[in-house]
């Protein structure tokens, strides 16, 4: 097998945050007004997040961190990998947004 040459795509990405889709899932949504939203779609909407590479920022929701909390969610900045965060069901947008923005 003839290993392929290594192609560099353009992203506008300033920022990314991963999001664990086990918890999310365990959880049923878990976040919005009805408690049904999840809360990888509740970040894309509160950033205003067009769809992959052409948005500002990207939030990607990952398999499974391992981390698995009860009523929670982990959520990981990638400007700041070593600082995992477990976002409690029904924590209101702007509070998780405002912990993203922290520096």
């Amino acid at each position: 097998m003839e290993a392929g040459v290594i192609r560099v795509l353009a992203s506008r990405w300033q920022g990314s945050v991963l999001v664990c889709g086990k918890c999310s899932k365990k959880l049923d949504g878990g976040f919005g007004d009805k408690r049904r939203t999840s809360l990888a779609k509740l970040l894309r909407t509160a950033f205003g997040v067009k769809k992959g590479r052409k948005a500002d920022r990207g939030v990607v929701e990952v398999k499974c961190l391992g981390v698995c909390p009860k009523n929670a969610v982990v959520m990981i900045d990638g400007a700041r990998p070593g600082h995992w965060m477990l976002v409690p069901a029904g924590t209101e947008p702007r509070e998780v947004v405002a912990m993203l923005a922290q520096d």
